[in-house]
């Protein structure tokens, strides 16, 4: 249906070029037949023109407008009105100037120019009104902390009838390993934290643009991460705002979120290891869900036996490796001569890190004195 209408409005437009072009061109070539030099003739030379065209653009021009309605559906609706409102303002400044040029007998003067100004202007107008988005939301007070930038608490606040502690952050920011993981959604139903969840909107476009991958398994990921997302406004079960602001200088997602939480005081929920890592040099208060679950791990202490399935072979030589119900790594030494087999042996250590708990163990009847 979209094809039709764009090779509609290309035989449109072909009419109009020939009511205003064809008239010239039979004066150029000396042609004088009334039949042919006529307004219906030339309405009807464009249009066929522009119709035998519009087969070979209207593809291109149907994927370029798909492309424009990609971008557009990324951008909030803010930033779409104040970037509206800008364009607009370009236009008419285009037109103020066009109008010293109208006069003019001269066709680039009076036509070509009045065009360009009108793209350039719009165009200025445009990137003017979509880049500076922060500093047009400064010019609207209400947007200050409902939508755009959220003031940081500052300690001693007083929400509601709770006053703010040196160790309390209001804001828990998500990042988006935190929503595609979806442990946060069993963490937050069971109270363990409070305040206001605050999601960015570059989080959220990360998201989308991960929901959207031609790559099944992150098609997968991305579309979990935007349902625990739902699941988390729907229910309710802490209050969740949308941030709205972005930081147009800084491109990776990471940094943004980094720069956000300095900016908000605020704490950082995720469990990237690699950003924990980063932020631990950066005074940024970080909530790391593998260290809470590495937390609430039972202990393993040397001596203690255990029963395990070796399952694939170690990096190390004759090393096999099982895993736990929780998913914890046991490392058995001599382990590959018992690959698929259950057997009971003994903890000789145990390691902890921020990625997770490794065991190492060896064979129980390997620790027994030879009878």
């Amino acid at each position: 249906m979209r094809k039709k209408i764009i090779q509609a409005a290309l035989v449109l437009v072909g009419g109009a070029i020939g009511l205003l072009v064809l008239p010239s061109f039979w004066q150029l070539i000396h042609f004088s037949y009334q039949w042919i030099d006529n307004n219906i003739t030339d309405f009807i030379i464009g249009a066929l023109l522009l119709l035998f065209v519009s087969f070979y653009l209207v593809d291109y021009i149907d994927r370029k407008l798909s492309d424009v309605e990609r971008y557009l559906s990324t951008k909030n609706p803010l930033t779409l009105l104040i970037g509206s409102i800008t364009t607009i303002l370009g236009l008419l400044i285009a037109v103020l100037i066009s109008s010293l040029f109208v006069n003019s007998k001269i066709f680039l003067i009076n036509t070509v120019i009045p065009i360009l100004l009108m793209l350039l202007l719009g165009y200025l107008g445009f990137r003017l009104g979509t880049t500076r988005t922060d500093e047009w939301k400064n010019l609207i007070p209400s947007f200050n902390r409902v939508r755009g930038k959220i003031e940081p608490l500052q300690e001693g606040e007083v929400i509601g009838d709770k006053q703010l502690e040196p160790n309390y952050h209001h804001y828990k920011i998500l990042d988006t390993n935190i929503l595609i993981d979806g442990r946060i959604y069993d963490l937050v139903k069971s109270g363990f934290i409070e305040g206001t969840l605050l999601v960015p909107n570059f989080v959220l476009y990360e998201i989308q643009y991960i929901a959207d991958s031609a790559d099944s398994v992150k098609r997968v990921r991305g579309r979990r991460g935007l349902d625990i997302l739902n699941k988390l406004r729907e229910e309710q079960i802490i209050p969740i705002e949308m941030y709205e602001g972005d930081y147009e200088d800084i491109k990776e997602v990471d940094e943004k979120l980094v720069q956000l939480a300095k900016d908000l005081d605020a704490v950082l929920v995720t469990n990237d290891f690699n950003l924990n890592k980063v932020t631990s040099f950066q005074n940024i208060t970080i909530f790391n869900i593998n260290e809470l679950v590495g937390a609430l791990r039972p202990r393993v202490l040397p001596g203690e036996t255990m029963h395990v399935m070796v399952v694939k072979k170690g990096t190390e030589r004759q090393q096999g490796v099982a895993y736990l119900d929780d998913g914890t790594m046991v490392v058995v030494e001599d382990g590959q001569y018992y690959m698929n087999k259950k057997l009971d042996v003994t903890v000789t250590s145990a390691l902890q890190t921020d990625a997770g708990r490794m065991i190492f163990a060896k064979p129980t009847h390997a620790t027994k004195p030879i009878e």
